[in-house]
Parts: C-alpha cells; sequence; structure tokens
C-alpha cells in the first residue's frame, strides 16, 4: 500500500481522528513487520521502519500532534511555511506542509462570502491587532517556535531475565555521556522510551532520544504473552513416587513438588514469577514437566522384569 511520506497519518494507516491506543496498536504491527532485524534482506524495510518511527514520534506528543494537526509544523516537526505553494500562477499550492485551497473549497459561497475564517486559519491569527506583531497587515499572528533539533535513535538489547525483572539499564549516548534507563511496566520487543533533550541541538532547544527496547531470547526460557514457559525434565522415579525438586526462574531458583504419579507433559504455575505488566502485577511461571529415563537401561528392565503395564494411554485418541 502506498504512503504519503509527509503525512503520519498515512504512514501509519489510521484516520486523523484515531484514538491514542489506535495510533500506538498500529505502530507495534508496522514496527514488528518492518524492523530491520526480520528484513536483512529487505534494504527498503528500513526505511519504512524509520518512517514509521518518525509518524509515530509526532502523533504519541500530544503537542506536536496539534500543531500538524493546525498546520503549524510539517511531518517532520519543522515550522510550516503558510506561504508556500503560493508563488508562481497565483492562487494557493499544496506545497510546503500547508494546507492547499482549492476552487472546491469555496464551493457554495457567494460573492459576498466572508473569508476570513479561511485567511484566519491560513496565517494562524485573523484581524489585525494594535497589540502583538504591530500595525502590519497580519499583526497580532503567532510566530511559530523556533524548531528543535533532531531526534536521534536508540536501539538497545536487553537480556531476557534482566526484561523480566526491570533490572536497570545502562546506555551510552551520542555525546559519550552514560545514563542508566529504568525499564517500563509491560516492556516487550518494540517499546519505544524517550529521553527529553538527549537530542541533536537546535534553535528551539535540543531534540529527544528515542529508545527502541529489543529483548534477547533465552536459552531455557521462552515468552507468552507476560508468562515465562520453561519445559524441566525429572526422572522416572521422581514422576512415579512424587518430591520436591529444584527450579530455576526468572528470579532465582525455587523448589517446586511434584505429585506421586504425575504424568510427563503436565504443567504446573509458579504464581509470580514472570514479566511484569503495565498494571505493575506479574505474569507466572509455567513449567512443563518432561520425563527422562535413565541413561542405563538394563537395571530399570531387570526390576520391570515380569511386570507389564495393561492401560491403554491411547484410547482417547480413537487409534
Amino acid at each position: 500500500m502506498a504512503t504519503n511520506s509527509r503525512d503520519p497519518y498515512s504512514t501509519l494507516g489510521v484516520a486523523r481522528g484515531a484514538s491514542e491506543k489506535d495510533i500506538k496498536s498500529a505502530y507495534r504491527k508496522l514496527a514488528k513487520e518492518f524492523h530491520p532485524d526480520r528484513n536483512k534482506d529487505n534494504p527498503q524495510a528500513s526505511e519504512r521502519f524509520s518512517q514509521v518511527t518518525q509518524a509515530y514520534d509526532l502523533l504519541s506528543d500530544k503537542d506536536k500532534r496539534a500543531q500538524f494537526d493546525r498546520g503549524e509544523i510539517d511531518a517532520d516537526g519543522n515550522p510550516a511555511n503558510p506561504f508556500a505553494g503560493m508563488g508562481g500562477g497565483g492562487g494557493f499550492g499544496g506545497g510546503g506542509g500547508q494546507r492547499g485551497y482549492r476552487a472546491e473549497d469555496f464551493q457554495g459561497f457567494g460573492q459576498e462570502a466572508d473569508l476570513g475564517d479561511i485567511f484566519e486559519g491560513l496565517f494562524g491569527g485573523g484581524r489585525a491587532r494594535s497589540s502583538g506583531m504591530g500595525g502590519g497587515p497580519f499583526g497580532g499572528g503567532r510566530r511559530a517556535p523556533p524548531p528543535k533539533g533532531s531526534d536521534i535513535g536508540y536501539r538497545l538489547r536487553v537480556p531476557f531475565v534482566e526484561a523480566a525483572t526491570l533490572k536497570d539499564q545502562r546506555i551510552t549516548l551520542a555525546d559519550g555521556k552514560t545514563i542508566d534507563l529504568k525499564l517500563p511496566k509491560g516492556v516487550e520487543n518494540g517499546t519505544q522510551m524517550r529521553l527529553k533533550g538527549k537530542g541533536e541541538q537546535g534553535p528551539g532547544g535540543a531534540g529527544d532520544g528515542l529508545v527502541t527496547i529489543e529483548i534477547d531470547r533465552h536459552k531455557l526460557y521462552k515468552r507468552d504473552g507476560d508468562d515465562v514457559r520453561f519445559d524441566l525434565p525429572i526422572t522416572l522415579d521422581e514422576a512415579v513416587n512424587g518430591g520436591k525438586v529444584r527450579v530455576p526462574t526468572v528470579d532465582g531458583p525455587v523448589m517446586m513438588t511434584i505429585k506421586a504419579g504425575t504424568d510427563g507433559g503436565t504443567v504446573l504455575r509458579l504464581k509470580g514469577k514472570g514479566f511484569t505488566k503495565k498494571n505493575g502485577t506479574r505474569g507466572d511461571q509455567l513449567v512443563t514437566l518432561e520425563i527422562q529415563l535413565p541413561g542405563d537401561l538394563a537395571e530399570l528392565a531387570k526390576r520391570l522384569e515380569g511386570w507389564k503395564d495393561d492401560s491403554d494411554p491411547r484410547s482417547k485418541l480413537g487409534v
């Protein structure tokens, strides 16, 4: 689908009246789709990812979004030129980020129509006032604030366990300074953190730093929403007779009780050993038991000599 890179709404594929939730949802979907790590063979994906991030940066900032909707700034966050598109042939063109007025915009108005409201929206001020900018024809109009410097993007890789436990992360900024970041509740791949004033300097002050979180995979754990899944091997003796076993978790090892006669594939739940949710509570660790036979089966076969299991564990499968 083609998008207008100058329109952040089109870039994210949302309507102008979209809610903050809709905008965030659209950004997360597109960020995952075009993330460079998932599109290593597609050089255009990186550019698309950058456009999506820039669009979300503008629309997630209430002040910037309002300024853009009023035509005061363009998609890059720079002040829009109210006179752009007015040269060369007269009329009002569509360039410069400011809305261009067309003939059909004036349909339905007679010769005596008052265009004051239209020009008020165009120049941001309305009729001349004695105070403010003086006696010029556009007196009283607000001057656009000087632009801030550009934002600087960072990618921060966070170990799985440290993301689950919200351990503070240290990051080195473009100016060489290091700061400790407190991970937000509900952190996940693609979560973006804003560092106010940590971007490039500009006439109106410094831009921001935008940190995108990437959570590393773990050799033992897998994330399932806010829960953590883990496969735990147990012996045949532990499955038959039960007992207490030591289980690793993201918070450190804990003791877990296995009931006698537990089947392989049974899932046990360790409360509060998962990721921290946005409301501050924790998900759980889901432990799947895997029964492992001893390496030397000779002794086991000797003990089972003359015994046969007459149960039919596949009877419910219809085979």
